[in-house]
């Protein structure tokens, strides 16, 4: 990007600012400022490296913001951040190794898939507890295959991120019986721990665009934060359905 570009510039900041919002709320920030990088003229490898460093602080900031709903569970919190960072390792791996596009089929209907799940987990999660009798102790703990399932989400957010908060949201909203301003901030920090893991690895092998790091890193800071104020407010339902219509968002715009 031209950074002497004042349009440019503030177009930026404002896509910072907005993705920071999304990682904190809904989950779907790359579809707020990865267009955005490559409307001002990053090649699309560069712009996706670039937004992946560019958002840590906002995972920084909504993580601290959601510190209370993350004191609450300390065996999830240590697990989704350390499934997490061993996925996204092999995902930033496989962005760098793959052809570019090599998942654009897949993804938007994974994405579709997984907001299905994300509307019908509430009857979803009744006819599971009902499976397990009236005297089940609510799961609380991440068990063998929501465990697999946050790595693969892990995979996918080091790899590209588009979506993988409300993956993130459908894994944990089935896997277990927490509270959703809990989840929502199990998926902020998960999103979080892939950023940094991928923002390693791109450090040393991918090329980035450092103005745009840092006008975005500038406006997803505070971004992240308001939205973790935001996210931990929100009613269930009313939740739900936003993590719904942005998930169904995305996967039409990368269709």
């Amino acid at each position: 990007m031209n950074p002497g570009d004042l349009s440019d510039v503030l177009l930026v900041l404002v896509a910072g600012l907005g993705a920071g919002l999304m990682i904190s709320t809904i989950g779907v920030a790359s579809l707020v400022s990865f267009p955005v990088l490559v409307a001002v003229g990053l090649p699309p490898v560069v712009a996706n490296a670039s937004n992946t460093v560019g958002l840590v602080p906002a995972g920084l900031s909504g993580s601290f913001g959601y510190r209370e709903e993350l004191r609450e569970n300390p065996a999830a919190t240590l697990r989704v951040l350390v499934v997490c960072m061993v996925g996204a390792a092999g995902g930033a791996w496989l962005l760098l190794l793959l052809p570019p596009g090599v998942f654009e089929v897949v993804v938007p209907w994974l994405i579709l898939f997984t907001c299905l799940l994300v509307g019908v987990q509430p009857w979803l999660a009744g006819w599971l507890r009902r499976r397990q009798g009236p005297d089940a102790a609510p799961r609380e703990e991440m068990g063998p295959v929501t465990t697999v399932f946050a790595t693969l989400t892990g995979v996918y957010g080091g790899y590209f991120g588009a979506g993988s908060g409300v993956m993130m949201v459908a894994v944990l909203g089935l896997g277990t019986d927490l509270e959703l301003r809990v989840v929502n901030g199990l998926k902020t920090l998960a999103i979080l721990a892939s950023n940094v893991v991928a923002t390693v690895v791109f450090l040393v092998f991918a090329e980035l665009d450092w103005a745009a790091i840092g006008l975005l890193a500038a406006g997803s800071v505070g971004g992240g934060y308001v939205g973790a104020r935001i996210g931990r407010r929100l009613p269930p339902t009313v939740f739900r359905v936003l993590v719904v219509v942005g998930g169904v968002t995305a996967a039409v715009l990368l269709m």
